[in-house]
Order: structure tokens, then C-alpha cells, then sequence
């Protein structure tokens, strides 16, 4: 006999509850986070499993693991969530007098660097809607969109998106960034063998910037000593200046602080040092009209950029400090 499934039998909080204890991998800490007692939160996974007749969570003493239905219980119910975020979002908004709203959440590299130049052009062109931003590491990032917290993301192109949409919305260089007086700013390009023979200044070692330095460590067979990590790439040049390590940074994000800092800026040798950030989303035709009038910003911004960079390998190359007064 077929088993009947009832959909008004579904309820908001059970859908987030589960989203919650499978994201956290635990009961115990999905229903903190939807703050209701553990039995509660127990009687609510075991009532869905009765309704949809199927085990979804498997439970043992590390937690909680999705089964087969679950994961596509899973896929569902965070579009539903998701769904009702945005709703709730909408509503307000017009409460509010607003025209629109766009949820964007971003890493630090996209913070440092295009991301407030592309939001001010953004804003005069769209006065009235309201930007609701987000500083986080890449895989928060991801999880936010996933979840309907944000509608947009950006992220480092090394970060896992599942079944998110991404486009490329920025390119940079990675360059290593030490003390005008450090024996390293003498050479024009700093092999990375030996910028991994100091002590490094870094970000927190989860962000996509410093795994793409830890992957390059590891392709050497080399250690990375890492004596700080910071939350910016302003704190980064602070604890360079200061004399306790060397770092790794964009481009963008170096630059604003060299000068002020009395700071090099060398180029690196013996790894990938061109970076891509990507716009991340859940379902581009399901977007807000903020959010993909923000999307059609980014591709035209993109194909820009290609058309320029295009250019300059065809045109004739020279050396112009005015343009790279760092290097």
C-alpha cells in the first residue's frame, strides 16, 4: 500500500529544526539553535519520520548523519526555508518604504577589495533599496545562500559550493608583503620555498586565502609556520610592520597599506598566485530584482575586465611606475 504523505502536515519549524541538526551534525545543538528542549526536538524528527515513512537522521554517539531520503528531505526543505526568509524579507521591506532588498555576504578579499567600489555604483543606481551585508569566511558564505540567509555570496574560487550557481566577479594577484628593509624586498620575485622558510602572518587558517598558501606548502613538501593570524588584511600589514612575520595578500588589499606602512610589495615564484572570487547563488531565475540587477552589474563589470585584459596581451608591453609605483 502506498504510504500517504499529507504536505499541510509540514510545519516551518520541524523544516528548520532539521536543516539545523543536519548542518550542526547534532540534535542537540539544531535544537539549541531553534531554542526548544532536546525531548522536544526529538518528538518533532520522530513525528516527520512517521509522516514521510522514512529514516532520515541516523543517530549514534558522534551525532547525527542524513540517510539517502534524508539528504533529499535535506535539498528541499533548505528551498523551502529559504523560501520563507526571502518572503519575510519582501514583507518587511515594503513595511518599510523600501524598493527591495538585496542580502549579500562576502569574504574578506571581496571587502578589501572591488566589492565597495561595485556597491557604491550599485546604490546610485538603485537609491532605495536597502543593502544588507555580511563579513564572513567563504564556507559561512556558502552555507548562508544555501539557507536562505543571504540571496547573493562571495567567495574564493577554492571553496566547495555544492549545488549552488557561480560566476566569476573578480580576479587578483597574490603577492608577498614584508618590510622595505627585509632582505627578501630585494629580489624581484620571491620564490615561495623561501617566503615559507618565515614566520607568516596570516588570516585564520579556514579562510579560502590561506588554504590556497597552505596548498602551496603542501605541493613543496614545506611547513607552514604560521605565528599569526588576524581578522583583516589591515591587522596582516599591522603585525608585518611590527616585525613578526612575513604575509601573503592580494593585491587590492595590500596596496591601500604600503605607503602608510612603509611596506614592499614583491611578486611570488613556484605557485598559482592569480585569484578568483565568485558570485555564488541559489537559482538565478528565482532571484530578487535587487539581487540580479546586482548580477547583471557583476557581468558587465566582467566582460570589461576580459575585454581590457584581452587588450593588454595584445598590446606592446612596458614598465611604467606610475602605474605600479610598489613593485
Amino acid at each position: 500500500m502506498e504510504h500517504a504523505i499529507n504536505p499541510a502536515r509540514f510545519d516551518l519549524t520541524t523544516l528548520r529544526l532539521f536543516v539545523a541538526a543536519v548542518e550542526a551534525g547534532s540534535l542537540t545543538l539544531g535544537a539549541e539553535h531553534m531554542a526548544i528542549s532536546l525531548p522536544a526536538a526529538s518528538k518533532r524528527l520522530a513525528e516527520l519520520e512517521s509522516h514521510v515513512g522514512s529514516t532520515l537522521l541516523v543517530r549514534n554517539k558522534k551525532g547525527v548523519t542524513p540517510t539517502a531520503p534524508g539528504l533529499t528531505f535535506l535539498r528541499y526543505a533548505i528551498s523551502i526555508v529559504a523560501g520563507i526568509e526571502q518572503l519575510s524579507v519582501a514583507m518587511v521591506d515594503y513595511h518599510r518604504g523600501a524598493g527591495g532588498h538585496l542580502r549579500l555576504w562576502a569574504n574578506t578579499s571581496a571587502f578589501t577589495g572591488f566589492l565597495p567600489n561595485l556597491l557604491a555604483l550599485y546604490s546610485a543606481a538603485y537609491p532605495s533599496v536597502m543593502l544588507d551585508l555580511e563579513d564572513a569566511l567563504s564556507e559561512e558564505v556558502v552555507r548562508a545562500v544555501a539557507r536562505g540567509n543571504a540571496e547573493l555570496g562571495i567567495i574564493g574560487n577554492n571553496t566547495p559550493i555544492g549545488d549552488l550557481q557561480a560566476l566569476a566577479c573578480d580576479s587578483d594577484e597574490l603577492m608577498l608583503v614584508l618590510p622595505a628593509a627585509h632582505p627578501l624586498a630585494g629580489l624581484d620575485a620571491v620564490p615561495i620555498d623561501e617566503v615559507l622558510r618565515h614566520d607568516i602572518v596570516g588570516l585564520n587558517r579556514a579562510t579560502s586565502l590561506m588554504r590556497q598558501i597552505a596548498a602551496a606548502a603542501d605541493a613543496k613538501g614545506l611547513q607552514l609556520k604560521i605565528r599569526v593570524q588576524v581578522r583583516g588584511f589591515d591587522e596582516v600589514c599591522r603585525m608585518i610592520v611590527a616585525g613578526l612575520g612575513i604575509g601573503i595578500l592580494p593585491m587590492a588589499g595590500a596596496v591601500p597599506h604600503v605607503k602608510s606602512m612603509g611596506l614592499a610589495l614583491k611578486r611570488l615564484s613556484g605557485m598559482p598566485t592569480r585569484r578568483q572570487l565568485l558570485l555564488v547563488m541559489r537559482d538565478e531565475p528565482s532571484l530578487s530584482l535587487p539581487a540580479s540587477a546586482l548580477v547583471r552589474m557583476v557581468r558587465e563589470r566582467e566582460q570589461k575586465l576580459s575585454a581590457s585584459r584581452t587588450f593588454a596581451q595584445t598590446a606592446p608591453t612596458f614598465t611604467d611606475p606610475a602605474i605600479h609605483p610598489f613593485l
